[in-house]
């Protein structure tokens, strides 16, 4: 029963923030994406890690990751290959590693919303959750996790319904804040 009831809150969810995430310009969306991206550069553990792995964003209702995904390949920090929507596989003539065989420190995680408990709701396929998982059942230690977030994307605490399979955020980075 408990596990039907999150599902229709989530559901619920999900149906608003797609109505209010569509009514957004693109301009306001690049404008916020900028100075994300500026703030996600500037974080002491992106500084310090040596891969990274990075979604390509949707056209619209999310962040646009072009521009991180330009600084992490110039930076020369190894970006995973999932075997989704991705970069080319290669980079400057040489073949990108996969993501299960490297360590991964840092995922920048895509999400429909987030609230200030660190909470995320994804689009509903349990991609990430399943993959972060997998990952942790290797012994490998869970990699940073860094949600990232239209300001209208942030909620307050504990508005994002969660299941005992849902991962929770290391870290949100909206254009304003960085909450951890």
């Amino acid at each position: 029963m408990a596990a039907i009831a999150l599902k229709a809150e989530k559901k619920l969810l999900r149906k608003a923030m797609t109505t209010t995430l569509r009514d957004l310009s693109a301009s306001h969306i690049q404008e916020q994406s900028r100075a994300l991206t500026a703030r996600v550069l500037s974080l002491p553990s992106f500084i310090k890690s040596n891969s990274v792995s990075c979604y390509l964003s949707m056209p619209t209702g999310e962040i646009d990751t072009s521009f991180l995904v330009r600084e992490i390949l110039r930076s020369g920090k190894t970006f995973g290959v999932w075997g989704i929507k991705e970069p080319d596989r290669s980079h400057n003539g040489q073949l990108r590693a996969s993501a299960t065989d490297i360590g991964l420190d840092l995922i920048l995680a895509p999400g429909l919303a987030f609230d200030r408990s660190l909470s995320r709701l994804g689009h509903g396929k349990g991609y990430y959750d399943r993959f972060i998982t997998a990952y942790t059942e290797n012994s490998r230690p869970a990699p940073l996790l860094v949600g990232l977030a239209l300001r209208e994307q942030l909620l307050d605490s504990n508005a994002v319904p969660i299941g005992t399979h849902d991962w929770k955020m290391d870290w949100i980075v909206t254009d304003q804040e960085s909450i951890q």
